[in-house]
Order: structure tokens, then sequence, then C-alpha cells
């Protein structure tokens, strides 16, 4: 599929009101299902804004693993930056980047962890390099040089040899709760097109436009 003509078409056609979804989890669906078919490389990969104890903003790539009406989740090592800032303030942001389409979707929502067993069921769909490494990683920690890392790869495979990679008790997933989406379209002269989805007192969601 061409991207650009895709992009194109989306830019020319725009995004209308009528045409949304109600449910912005439907209409995230639509979106990511037109991008994976789309053939970008890593559709899943999404920015994760998050916030320290001193209210300065990180942002990192992390790839979504699964979404449904209860959220976005993604897995990371519990002892990580990301995890310790989550700890300390819930509230994230995901963005996915869609620019080769000219789209982006933006998401607002709280992070908590998801089930052990949850994770446990992810974990053993990895490939095994990626359980080791799991496990030899002291993610954000800082090191010396690289040797240490594939020393403790070295170790970790040797500990579980012929036998399964059990899950790590500080790594496994976080979900995130949407509170708002935004689904923004490229248009010509920067006069993109704009939707914000939030949630009334009943919980019912609501879309309007916004100015580009």
């Amino acid at each position: 599929m061409n991207t650009d003509l895709l992009r194109q078409q989306f830019m020319l056609q725009g995004l209308n009101h009528s045409e949304l979804n109600p449910d912005p989890l439907s209409q995230f669906e639509t979106w990511y299902k037109v991008t994976i078919d789309s053939g970008i490389y890593e559709p899943g990969a999404m920015s994760l804004a998050t916030v320290d104890a001193e209210n300065q903003p990180w942002q990192r790539i992390v790839l979504l693993k699964l979404f449904d009406e209860q959220g976005f989740v993604f897995f990371t090592n519990y002892e990580s930056r990301k995890a310790q800032q989550i700890a300390v303030n819930r509230k994230v942001s995901l963005l996915f980047p869609w620019h080769t389409l000219g789209r982006q979707v933006k998401i607002t929502g709280e992070a908590e962890k998801v089930s052990t067993a949850e994770s446990l069921k992810y974990f053993t769909t990895r490939p095994r390099g990626s359980q080791i490494g799991a496990w030899a990683s002291q993610q954000s920690q800082m090191i010396n040089s690289r040797s240490i890392i594939e020393s403790m790869v070295d170790s970790v495979k040797r500990k579980y040899a012929n036998r399964e990679v059990p899950l790590p008790p500080f790594w496994g997933g976080y979900r995130v709760k949407p509170k708002t989406y935004e689904f923004w379209q490229a248009r010509e002269s920067r006069l993109h097109d704009r939707f914000l989805y939030q949630q009334d007192e009943a919980g019912e969601w609501f879309s309007k436009r916004l100015s580009p």
C-alpha cells in the first residue's frame, strides 16, 4: 500500500464530525487497522509521557501490546525510571505519531499495573532472548560499559539453561485508562482537523472540534 497516496487522500478528505464513531475506542480501532494495513513499521509504537517528583516531564517510545475497553497496555521493568515516575504521578499521556499518514492520536489518562496473571500471559509469548534480557537489565540504572550487561545476559542464560525463563517479579504491564482522546488529521496550509473526546458527568463520551 502506498502511504504517500494514502496521506494525500486523507488530507483531501479531511475529518468530519459526522464521520466520527461516537465511541473513541472504536474510532481508534478503525484508524489503527488502517495504519496496520498500510504497512507502517511498528504501528503500535507510542510516545509515553510521564512527570517526575520535580514536575519534570519525560518521554520515551514504548510499544502498545493490547487495547480494549479497559485501556492501553504496555510492558516494562517496574524499577525503571518511567515506573518510578508513575508511582509518584499516575497521570500520563500517549501519542501515536502516524505522521506518514498525516495522522496522530493523543490520549491522556492514568496508568496502573496489570495483574501478575496478565503479565505472565504476555511474558510467555516473548522471544526467549527478550525474556532473558528482562532478567539481565536493571533498566535505567547507570553501567560503566556494555560488557556488564552482556555478562549479565550470559549469567541468566546459564541459570535458565534447558528450562523455561520465569516472569521476573520486577517486570510487568501497565494499563493506561483514557480520560481524553484527540484525533488529528493533517490538512493543507496547516488547517488541520482535530477532534477531542471527553466524558460527561455520567461517563458518556462526547466529541468536539478544536481549532487547528
